[in-house]
């Protein structure tokens, strides 16, 4: 019969709720700047910039916790508040002008060459009209056996400009009439009358409209604001978390994560169908999305509220205590490599959709893409995850700390070729069932479970905010940075080939700097002290129990 341990239910309660909160939202949002408009290069630089606020709010956000030991679930309570209205937040974002021509747009177009003129200056030079009105496309066009390369603007009628400057409807795009013109018309032959071209669309305004409205900043606002207040929030619930569990059940961590795991996934498969259900245009709505978070988010305060965190033992200094904690040598070659794991997991989160989608649109499969990506989270976290995160704290005894970062790394540089070869995007759900668990989920856990493992006493909140600064911290900011640069110069398939070959040396380095002996792996932390109000209440018990007798 299998014994329920009510002590933790609260707990559990917690990671399905929260983790089902954000299964809608998290693997969304760099596609919801890519519908927004923003360029992969920019939204490389926003989640490069994002992480290294990670890197101050997790340990100043644990040390407040540590310090303030008896208000840790008012400040717990908050922060998932605050987040919750941050992710909320993005309803109100005001829409882009919706115009017939999307970002990324291929278009076989027929083209009349004596209809066609060079774009005036006033059209061209005109920063506001051409945000609102046009579009630049790189077209190509052969004549002769001759490839020909051209600039063309496509204005649709609510251009003020377009009485004044006589451009002739040569071309119509959903019963919507728009107005071509050239940059330079002259590199087009005069006897070319109707001519096939190919035009690809990079963006309005020569590809920088977007970044000085309303809908950029304020995206690029809440975005921040919502997910710091997820990575503080998932650091400080680690800690929690096995400050409950206590020494002599730290392996049991995950068999309290996977419940996180299977919320998140569930979520994420649900409100993709929803997605695709709600909104049958190209331009997804988020709404159903956003309903879903607000639905599970109020779950999860409500069993925040009734958690009953055992007292802890407070550090004298807990600054001294940490300090002389991350500059062991030991602890700090870990470090690094934990900021290599996140280097390579930041990367696989913000652009794996981003090249799934450029998949899809090449094989024609853009009409089921939410459900995909739906799919793809939910075997990562169903199928992939949940084994593992049960299993971990066995597999981790079994194998150590240092082995289990190098199987980790090992088996993220097969998954990220794997992700790099899909012929089309279904095969992305069986790479993901496979590879998630061995992956992320047996990776984080070992960065947790570390941490608790060294941490001093009463320094558990700030131990953790410092070891998951360094992996979804500084290791997300240096691979969004070179995760968009890399994406932009040689595309999403050879993009994932070249992390790949990252993770596989870094496999190799973490099997030579790291110590092969389990005994060697971590530092035995300073015996766990009970808090003194528990050992005042036991000397006062066996009092009373010596009296009785």
């Amino acid at each position: 019969m299998v014994k329920i341990n009510k002590r933790l239910l609260p707990i559990k309660a917690h990671f399905l709720f929260f983790m089902a909160a954000m299964g809608p939202i998290l693997p969304q949002l760099s596609v919801l700047g890519k519908q927004i408009g923003i360029a992969p290069e920019v939204m490389g630089y926003i989640t490069s910039v994002l992480p290294i606020m990670y890197v101050i709010a997790k340990p100043l956000f644990g040390f407040v916790a540590d310090y303030f030991t008896k208000l840790r679930k008012l400040i717990f309570i908050g922060l998932i508040f605050a987040m919750t209205l941050a992710y909320a937040a993005f309803y109100f974002i005001p829409q882009i002008h919706n115009a017939p021509i999307s970002l990324d747009d291929v278009w076989n177009v027929t083209l009349n060459r004596q209809l066609i003129l060079d774009c005036k200056e006033q059209l061209v030079n005109n920063a506001t009209l051409l945000c609102k009105t046009t579009y630049r496309a790189e077209c190509i066009t052969s004549y002769n056996n001759i490839s020909r390369h051209y600039e063309a603007y496509f204005t649709d009628s609510s251009n003020p400009l377009i009485s004044d400057l006589d451009l002739a409807t040569n071309y119509i795009k959903d019963r919507l009439p728009l107005h071509v013109c050239l940059s330079n018309a002259s590199i087009l032959p005069d006897d070319l009358n109707n001519f096939e071209s190919v035009c690809k669309f990079s963006a309005n305004l020569q590809g920088n409209c977007i970044y000085g409205t309303t809908t950029f900043w304020l995206f690029v606002l809440f975005l921040c604001a919502g997910t710091i207040g997820f990575n503080v929030t998932n650091s400080i619930s680690d800690a929690i978390c096995f400050d409950m569990l206590g020494e002599t059940e730290e392996t049991k961590y995950g068999a309290q994560r996977v419940w996180g795991t299977i919320g998140f996934g569930l979520t994420a498969l649900i409100a993709g169908w929803f997605v695709d259900f709600w909104t049958v245009d190209e331009v997804k709505s988020f709404t159903p999305a956003l309903i879903i978070m607000l639905i599970f988010s109020s779950l999860d305060l409500l069993s925040v509220c009734r958690l009953k965190l055992p007292k802890l033992s407070s550090s004298e200094s807990i600054f001294n205590d940490v300090w002389n904690l991350i500059t062991h040598p030991a602890i700090a070659v870990f470090l690094v490599f934990a900021t290599i794991a996140g280097i390579i997991d930041s990367f696989i989160i913000y652009f794996m959709f981003w090249h799934l989608e450029e998949v899809a649109a090449a094989t024609g499969y853009m009409h089921q893409i939410k459900l995909i990506e739906g799919c793809v989270v939910a075997a990562e976290c169903l199928a992939g995850e949940v084994p593992f995160f049960f299993y971990s704290g066995k597999i981790i005894k079994k194998l150590g700390y240092v082995h289990c970062m190098s199987m980790c790394f090992f088996f993220y540089a097969v998954r990220l070729f794997l992700i790099s070869w899909i012929p089309n995007p279904w095969y992305l759900v069986l790479v993901e069932l496979f590879f998630q668990g061995c992956t992320y989920a047996l990776c984080y856990t070992c960065i947790v479970a570390y941490a608790s493992a060294v941490a001093p006493p009463g320094t558990s909140a700030t131990v953790q905010g410092l070891m998951a600064g360094m992996d979804d911290g500084l290791g997300f900011s240096i691979g969004s940075l070179l995760g968009g640069l890399a994406f932009k110069t040689f595309g999403g398939r050879r993009s994932f080939k070249y992390f790949s070959l990252v993770a596989i040396c870094t496999c190799l380095a973490h099997i030579l700097a790291r110590p092969s002996s389990k005994k060697q792996q971590y530092l035995p932390k300073i015996g766990y002290q009970v808090p003194q109000e528990e050992t005042s209440l036991t000397q006062v018990n066996r009092k009373v129990e010596i009296i009785k007798a």
